[in-house]
């Protein structure tokens, strides 16, 4: 029997399964989703018999409800096989799952007879199983779906890296944001003096020479690099020998624009001669978008 490539794409509803789906049929997918776990090694079967068929995804969620036990049985079976398998899961925040939600105005599948708020706590304790097992969890709180698109395309697209090699996500964020609900590892940089206040740096961000050279001169910056890229040179081969595809190292400062910013660039330069690195500035541009609605909303209450 011919091996596979299979995602299981799981997660909470609302957080954007359909939509990842989507993305990944695609790129090249065959995708079955609300597939009853039980059936996973006979689907897998079939698929390898076909000559033109390489790469499948499966949507499995709380839909199947009397099925979830089968999950976790069902995946061994495929990797006993010889199959390459990865399990997605799709997170998102409670305020976000309850907005998606109202907009769209479709009941929670576990409570058509009760509040939204009910159907999210049942499925979390449910679907907290797969989570814990998961390869990969992607926090959909702030993506818009072209995002999401994004970070599959980066993650499973041509261009992904084919070498079985732990790939590295440094992410920056503002703490007023929350923190990645994907995070391995975080640090929070707000120890370091922080460019807003300085008026010609204001609304520039971290990646900005400016303000690059503001935060990296600070003796406290010098250290604070050096001891967490010592630790991370000794931490990240350990992860890799885990058989994980990502960790997700954090980088937090106030607002996401500045510190945090520039400390995760320096870091992925660091280390990017030695590990397969990934940059993503979640929070880069959301202060300054902000602003800009602040200052229309003042202008028209002036007016």
């Amino acid at each position: 029997m011919r091996s596979l490539r299979i995602i299981i794409v799981t997660g909470l509803s609302g957080s954007g399964k359909s939509k990842a789906l989507a993305a990944l049929e695609d790129l090249g997918y065959f995708c079955v989703d609300n597939l009853p776990p039980v059936f996973l090694p006979r689907l897998a079967e079939l698929s390898s018999e076909k000559k033109d068929l390489r790469q499948l995804a499966v949507g499995i969620d709380v839909r199947a409800r009397g099925f979830l036990d089968d999950v976790n049985p069902g995946i061994e079976s495929l990797r006993s096989a010889g199959h390459d398998v990865r399990v997605l899961f799709l997170d998102c925040s409670d305020e976000a799952l309850l907005r998606r939600f109202s907009e769209t105005r479709r009941p929670h599948p576990l409570a058509r007879d009760r509040t939204v708020s009910d159907g999210v706590r049942e499925e979390r304790l449910l679907m907290s199983p797969l989570r814990d097992s998961a390869d990969m969890i992607i926090d959909t709180t702030h993506f818009h779906v072209h995002e999401l698109r994004r970070e599959l395309v980066d993650r499973f697209g041509p261009s992904a890296p084919e070498s079985p090699r732990m790939q590295t996500r440094i992410v920056s964020f503002g703490f007023k944001y929350g923190v990645p609900a994907d995070a391995d590892i975080v640090l929070d940089v707000r120890f370091l003096p922080n460019p807003y206040f300085v008026d010609e740096l204001r609304n520039l961000n971290g990646r900005d020479d400016a303000v690059s050279e503001y935060v990296s001169r600070e003796a406290a910056a010098v250290e604070f690099l050096k001891r967490i890229e010592s630790l991370l040179q000794f931490l990240i081969p350990h992860y890799g020998r885990e058989g994980r595809a990502y960790l997700t190292l954090a980088v937090g400062c106030t607002g996401g624009r500045h510190r945090s910013v520039t400390i995760a660039e320096e870091l992925s330069r660091r280390l990017g001669s030695d590990h397969t690195i990934k940059v993503m500035h979640r929070d880069i541009n959301r202060d300054a978008l902000s602003d800009v609605a602040a200052k229309k909303k003042k202008f028209k209450e002036e007016s």
